[in-house]
């Protein structure tokens, strides 16, 4: 398991970090680990997703995300 951290914009809400949350949950083998206004740390398989198709699944829900 490997940790990483994205830095996500064009969240300002509650609703959005919920948002993220739950983009980032419904990966294979990615475990949410927090997700504040701006940032989220997750733990993932990297058999099953890598860093850059975790910040696309952010991005394609409507956060720009990228890897810290």
């Amino acid at each position: 398991m490997e940790e990483l951290q994205l830095s996500i914009n064009g969240m300002s809400c509650g609703h959005c970090v919920s948002m993220v949350k739950q983009t980032l949950a419904a990966l294979p083998g990615v475990q949410v680990d927090n997700v504040d206004i701006g940032v989220a740390t997750v733990t993932y398989d990297a058999s099953l997703e890598s860093a850059e198709k975790i910040a696309s699944a952010v991005s394609d829900a409507g956060y720009p995300a990228h890897v810290r």
